[in-house]
């Protein structure tokens, strides 16, 4: 039997969310609406969303002893996460101040703590702790860009299924780009990187094709509203958006590639993989929040159904 499981190698935070008929100005103040503490981090978003997709998910993370503590373990573990592989060390737990907007719109500040202490000696135990049930990992770039790059390297050499989200977008080694098999940036992370102006499906490819250039098997571009763009050497192809109403676009591409990486563990083609992480990215901007907004298999299951149905 193949490996069905998701290691998740990355952040955990408690979000600090502000909601507002609009976000400051520089120096000014506005009153909110409303205010939400909950799990965060673009690690545990994606570890929530593979779970919530039918994955046996397990996280290699730090928090801290505070508590915060509680509050993200507990969270991580409501939705069904494997906690095993979560380090407790000294210091606080991982912070993101979050404010949104009455049009769903967003800005973040993120403070690691914590999720410095993740280290490669951690990744490498994990990988060995989870070797035979985990099939795909999962990487972002909200924990030290090393231990990024090392739990790259080591994933593939373990015959994982590598997927990084660059996010937040940086500049890494050119020799880690060929140990990644799929890498899942939206347009701002893609230009970032490529020094490609991304504003369609268009551009998109021609970012993926910077991506190819240097040894990544599949670029997938999420353009938001215009949809996804899939490159590979053999092809390239566009995915429509769903069409949805926002309301706080917070983790949706965490929403997507959680998914998409829980697809792939389970054995999906690969197209399928990305329509149901197309279709979850989707549903997590109708809710606010973070993990509270991530759908489960049913959700994706019925939006995917219904559109179906609507185009015969």
């Amino acid at each position: 039997m193949e490996p069905n499981g998701v290691l998740v190698v990355g952040s955990i935070t408690a979000d600090v969310t502000a909601f507002s008929q609009r976000l400051p100005n520089r120096g000014e103040t506005v009153l909110g609406d409303d205010f939400t503490l909950v799990l965060g981090g673009k690690g545990a978003n994606q570890a929530v969303a593979a779970a919530r997709a039918g994955a046996p998910t397990w996280m290699a993370a730090c928090v801290g002893r505070d508590p915060f503590r509680e509050i993200v373990l507990s969270g991580l573990r409501s939705h069904g996460v494997e906690l095993s592989e979560v380090r407790t060390v000294e210091g606080r737990t991982g912070v993101a101040h979050i404010r949104v907007d009455a049009s769903g719109e967003n800005d973040i500040v993120i403070t690691p703590l914590a999720n410095a202490d993740l280290s490669t000696e951690m990744v490498d135990e994990s990988i060995r702790a989870t070797q035979g049930s985990v099939g795909v990992m999962l990487l972002q770039l909200e924990v030290r860009a090393e231990v990024t790059c090392h739990a790259a390297k080591a994933g593939a050499a373990a015959g994982l299924t590598v997927v990084l989200d660059p996010a937040p977008a940086q500049p890494l080694p050119e020799d880690v780009w060929r140990h990644v098999d799929i890498v899942t940036p939206n347009e701002s992370e893609a230009q970032a990187l490529t020094g490609v102006e991304v504003d369609g499906p268009g551009s998109a490819v021609r970012a993926g094709a910077w991506f190819l250039e240097r040894g990544v098997r599949h670029a997938v571009i999420t353009l938001g509203s215009a949809g996804v763009v899939s490159v590979t050497a053999e092809r390239t192809r566009h995915f429509p958006a769903f069409p949805v109403t926002p309301v706080d676009t917070t983790a949706a591409g965490d929403a997507f590639t959680g998914c998409l990486g829980a697809g792939i563990a389970a054995g999906l083609p690969v197209d399928l993989a990305i329509q149901r992480g197309t279709a979850a990215g989707a549903l997590a901007t109708t809710h606010p929040g973070a993990s509270p907004s991530l759908p489960d298999r049913q959700a994706v299951d019925a939006l995917i159904t219904t559109l179906e149905g609507a185009a015969q």
